[in-house]
């Protein structure tokens, strides 16, 4: 069993009121703009955009389901061929409700229910914002590089200057291993004095064993 609408019916019976919204439908597409009451106003929207979700299908099957609704082949050749083709760009939103206030005699609150065939103005992405934290981190990194490659042409001069100084400490050192050559060459001298004084005795000796 179908659920029934919430609210009081806007006829005496549900036919009456399938009827009653399905010609609020056919002069809303005939005359783009009608005044009714909020009520029906409210309740003829969502009628209202589904048939022209059907009619911007455009195929057989959907003039058929919208006939099913309005009899009028007029009316219903009029939304396929001209009120479909305004809102082919629009994804939803067919119809405005505007509050006019109230009608003399019942008070009744009033509304006008109109199409919105204004062209679709696309909104243009805005670039996205940089936060607080990351725009000054840019800043910083270029801050710090420069400082990184300081301390990398301060190490390569202390380099050369490390070698510069072995360089001019090199002939000292050869200097030094001479002085230091000189003493030790004077004993072998004398060794050599020593063998030599060594030999008369031997012979000596050896004279006297004959």
């Amino acid at each position: 069993m179908p659920k029934p609408t919430k609210g009081p019916r806007l006829g005496g019976g549900p036919a009456h009121e399938r009827l009653m919204l399905a010609n609020l439908a056919a002069a809303l597409f005939t005359h783009k703009s009608i005044t009714t009451t909020e009520t029906k106003a409210k309740r003829l929207r969502p009628l209202a955009e589904r048939l022209i979700t059907f009619a911007k299908r455009g195929d057989l099957h959907a003039r058929r389901r919208v006939l099913s609704v309005i009899s009028d082949k007029g009316v219903v050749h009029e939304l396929f061929s001209e009120i479909a083709p305004l809102l082919a760009e629009r994804e939803g939103g067919y119809t405005r409700i505007t509050k006019i206030g109230y009608r003399k005699g019942d008070n009744a609150p009033l509304a006008v229910i109109e199409l919105v065939l204004e062209p679709v103005v696309k909104k243009s992405k805005a670039p996205k914002r940089t936060t607080a934290a990351t725009a000054p981190a840019a800043p910083a990194e270029e801050a710090t590089a420069p400082a990184d490659e300081a301390p990398a042409t301060e190490a390569v001069s202390v380099d050369e200057a490390v070698a510069v100084d072995a360089a001019d400490e090199a002939p000292a050192g050869e200097a030094a291993a001479d002085t230091t050559d000189a003493p030790v060459a004077a004993p072998a001298d004398d060794a050599a004095t020593e063998t030599v004084e060594a030999d008369p005795a031997d012979v000596a000796e050896q004279q006297q064993n004959a």
